[in-house]
């Protein structure tokens, strides 16, 4: 059923993303207009109720940070990150999902930043690697196999699979926080104008539209249908490492096009 459903809006991401971002723009920062207070036991229904949205999401993040902060831990940060969303944006509609998704998802990110999971020690080896896998792609001419980089770098498939997921944690990382600066920025500390929510959009939506076909469903697989890298592989018959690759390169190239 998720193949099923993954292949028929493959071509159609962009615009389903874009516009999900587009109606939580600018609300990371200010409560929405005309929000209403709601009592604790509304809260606490609604929390109940997005509970599963931040399971899913410490599902994603857990494998990618290494056991840096406990799953139970995750958990309770991503809740915190559910209420603040919930207090912002008022009574749940059909796009409350989306911005919840972007706060739980920053709250994780801050507290891992904030306790430092990339030791100097551990960043120092990971730009090693990434020099090597960048010297063996331009001898190659090519971008090489998993064994190719693996052996060049002299350490177990298992190793460089830590690896990749620790270089796609950071760039995911990245990526998040200039979406929030972007938010912070074009609203100019109030809600954005429809006009901004439809500037944004579109610029997701052409950022989304350079990426090729593998890509966009990668990061639709990701990001809209919540799938875990090892479930993302299994649909798409590809290792973990390269569901990696593929993000990160998707993301890199969205990053690109916003910031040029």
């Amino acid at each position: 059923m998720v193949y099923a459903a993954t292949e028929s809006s493959a071509g159609n991401y962009g615009g389903g993303y874009a516009e999900s971002y587009g109606e939580s723009y600018g609300e990371s920062y200010e409560v929405r207009a005309g929000a209403q207070p709601m009592s604790a036991k509304d809260e606490q229904k609604h929390l109940t109720a997005y509970a599963p949205l931040v399971k899913r999401i410490v599902r994603q993040l857990n494998s990618q940070v290494g056991g840096a902060i406990d799953r139970e831990d995750m958990e309770q940060i991503g809740l915190m990150g559910l209420l603040e969303a919930l207090r912002r944006y008022g009574e749940p509609d059909a796009a409350f999902g989306s911005f919840a998704s972007l706060r739980v998802r920053g709250a994780i990110l801050d507290e891992l930043r904030r306790q430092d999971w990339r030791p100097r020690a551990v960043r120092q080896q990971s730009h090693k690697l990434r020099d090597g896998v960048r010297a063996l792609t331009r001898k190659l001419g090519r971008e090489p196999t998993e064994a190719e980089a693996a052996a060049s770098l002299g350490i177990t498939a298992e190793e460089y699979m830590a690896y990749q997921l620790d270089e796609n944690a950071e760039v995911m990382a990245s990526f998040d926080d200039m979406l929030q600066e972007g938010a912070a920025e074009g609203s100019a500390g109030s809600a954005p104008s429809p006009e901004e929510q439809l500037m944004v959009r579109r610029s997701l939506e052409q950022a989304l539209n350079g990426l090729n076909e593998r890509e966009q469903r990668v990061v639709q697989m990701y990001y809209e249908f919540e799938l875990s890298y090892k479930e993302i592989a299994a649909v798409l018959d590809l290792t973990d490492a390269r569901v990696c690759q593929l993000n990160k390169a998707a993301l890199n190239k969205m990053k690109a096009v916003l910031q040029g």
